[in-house]
């Protein structure tokens, strides 16, 4: 809201050069809503407007840049430019930043920022890609447990500016182990003539380098943290963990389970941001897969053409019993792999998730089929027919084939996500259209079987 309101106004001097007022402008925009406003700028013209923002203020905005926009600057960049930028991002923003960039880009930022400041960065794109290792940052403040807490005090005082967050203080030993972590809090209201470890209770929680970034999201949200700190496989503490840095990697999965449920693969960049051809490269290798499993369907279908003929009537309600299954199979699996993903289930749990399910699958069919039995009656009612054994029969089917297809379609979606994590796969790859196309060729199979043993003698 706040961008629409300021828009006029910032195209207008921009269209007028009125770069001073712009200056001004700029000000008082926060630094999300200028990288929005810088989106729809041609390039020549956001590398000006960045020239008129404070440095801390630049480094901001340009961390709020999706990749694309961020490379298409930094080509721009005079020399200066890219390091007043690059000295006043985040560790783990740089990071984030070199990660995206082609090689030669790649050489140039290294080389504008200070020797020590590449050894950092090169420390911490050792780690591997998605890793904790790679979204940590080593701005933080420790103490020891041997220091009062006045000194400790002046240390926060003197260091706390250069740290990411002072909410949460680190104590280590003389190994730089991490043996506690303690609030601000309890420093500000303890005697200040203690020592640090008469506060200390070696309780704490610690993320490793190497875990994946998705545990530092599960781990920030259970514990309730604003920041975690990462120690190597020494137990050394390297750096913390804030809840802002999680912010994006929790968005980013949650669209990349988004993405694969609905049938494709996991774009690389926001919607906005990828090329029609990036876009098409995703979807069309599942819409191959899917368009087999509908081959297969069809071809299920061609194995029951005699029934077919017999028994016409069967072929109005095949869209009736295979959407159902699948649309009970869907469900089941965005339940379950929801589940996963927020570790409320583990993969051993899936004997208890395989009961749960068969259950909820035999109330949820037999409400169901009996919903199939009833309209199906009711149908003949309202167009004039007879109660007839072969109406009843004909009812008998339907509300059978649902009732075991929803079923089916249930167990499927519940158990498809624990054999995906068994085999090392993504849960979220078992999306709906998955689950439905092996619904679909099942559901057929189990409607005209069912067909054949209940109509055997009568329209068969």
């Amino acid at each position: 809201m706040f961008v629409q309101l300021i828009k006029p106004e910032f195209e207008e001097l921009i269209a007028s050069k009125d770069w001073v007022a712009l200056k001004e402008v700029l000000n008082d925009v926060p630094a999300v809503d200028i990288a929005d406003l810088l989106l729809e700028l041609p390039g020549d013209i956001a590398v000006v407007v960045f020239r008129l923002l404070k440095k801390p203020v630049a480094a901001d905005v340009f961390a709020e840049l999706p990749s694309s926009k961020g490379v298409e600057l930094l080509e721009l960049f005079s020399k200066q430019q890219l390091s007043d930028v690059m000295i006043n991002l985040e560790p783990d923003e740089q990071v984030s930043i070199l990660e995206e960039l082609p090689g030669h880009l790649t050489q140039r930022v290294m080389n504008s920022i200070n020797r020590e400041d590449q050894k950092q960065l090169k420390k911490l794109l050792g780690y591997p890609e998605e890793s904790v290792g790679r979204l940590m940052t080593p701005r933080y403040v420790r103490v020891k447990s041997d220091w009062s807490i006045e000194r400790s005090m002046a240390h926060i005082r003197k260091y706390g500016e250069t740290a990411e967050t002072i909410n949460v203080i680190y104590v280590v030993d003389d190994k730089e182990h991490l043996i506690d972590d303690l609030r601000i809090t309890h420093l500000i209201l303890a005697n200040q003539e203690d020592q640090i470890d008469v506060l200390m209770d070696r309780s704490f929680e610690a993320l490793s380098v190497y875990d994946d970034q998705e545990e530092a999201v599960k781990m920030l949200s259970k514990y309730d943290r604003v920041a975690l700190p990462v120690v190597d496989s020494d137990g050394v503490l390297v750096g913390i963990v804030t809840a802002d840095d999680v912010i994006d990697v929790a968005e980013e999965e949650t669209t990349e389970d988004m993405q694969k449920m609905a049938g494709m693969d996991a774009l690389d960049d926001y919607y906005s941001q990828s090329s029609i051809f990036d876009i098409v490269k995703k979807r069309l290798w599942w819409l191959i897969v899917l368009f087999v499993g509908q081959i297969l369907t069809a071809i299920a279908m061609g194995g029951y053409e005699e029934v077919l003929q017999k028994v016409v009537a069967l072929s109005f309600f095949v869209p009736l019993i295979i959407s159902s299954g699948g649309n009970s199979g869907s469900q089941a699996a965005t339940l379950v792999i929801r589940a996963l993903a927020t570790d409320d289930l583990k993969p051993e749990d899936w004997k208890k998730v395989f009961r749960r399910e068969f259950t909820s699958g035999l109330m949820l069919g037999g409400l169901i089929g009996l919903l199939g039995f009833l309209t199906l009656i009711g149908w003949d009612l309202l167009g004039g027919a007879e109660l007839s054994k072969t109406v009843f029969l004909t009812a008998g089917v339907i509300g059978l084939s649902l009732f075991s297809i929803v079923l089916f379609g249930n167990f499927t979606g519940a158990m498809l996500p624990f054999f995906l994590s068994k085999m090392n796969l993504d849960p979220a790859v078992s999306s709906a259209p998955f689950v439905a196309t092996i619904v679909d060729v099942s559901g057929i199979i189990i409607y005209f079987t069912i067909a054949i043993v209940l109509l055997s003698g009568t329209l068969l």
